[in-house]
Parts: C-alpha cells; structure tokens; sequence
C-alpha cells in the first residue's frame, strides 16, 4: 500500500523534481516488497504459484515506475 500512497503523493507533486524525488520513493518502496516476497517464499510462508504471481506484478510495477522516472527527467 504503501507505494500507491507514494505515487499518489507524486502526483500532487510541488514540482517536477518533486514529482521525480517521490517516484524514487516509491521505486524503493516497491524494491523493498520484492525483497519482503522473496523472504515470504523463501521461509514457506508464500506459496510458489502466489509467488510467481505477486511478484511478476510487482516487478512490472517497478519497471512502469523506473521508466516514469525516467520520461520525467528527460521532462525536466
């Protein structure tokens, strides 16, 4: 939840460098949960298929946000 709420503040942004510093919050926000379902499914608490699953997504959020980032700076 926490990277939606982050992003959601991106977009209410002050500035573009704003706008760019909270899509950097929100890109380690959304590295950090890869690295919590890694552990999940590493300590058998996450089963494989949700695994799979939960964690294509979220590495799929990760690349929309990188590439955001990167659109915004070219922005600047």
């Amino acid at each position: 939840t926490s990277i939606g709420a982050v992003i959601t503040e991106a977009q209410n942004a002050e500035s573009k460098k704003d706008f760019i510093h909270k899509l950097g919050i929100a890109q380690k926000e959304c590295a950090e949960s890869i690295f919590w379902l890694e552990l999940l499914h590493r300590s058998n608490y996450l089963k494989e298929n949700d695994f799979i699953s939960i964690n294509a997504d979220t590495i799929e959020l990760l690349k929309i946000i990188r590439s955001s980032i990167i659109t915004a700076k070219k922005n600047l």
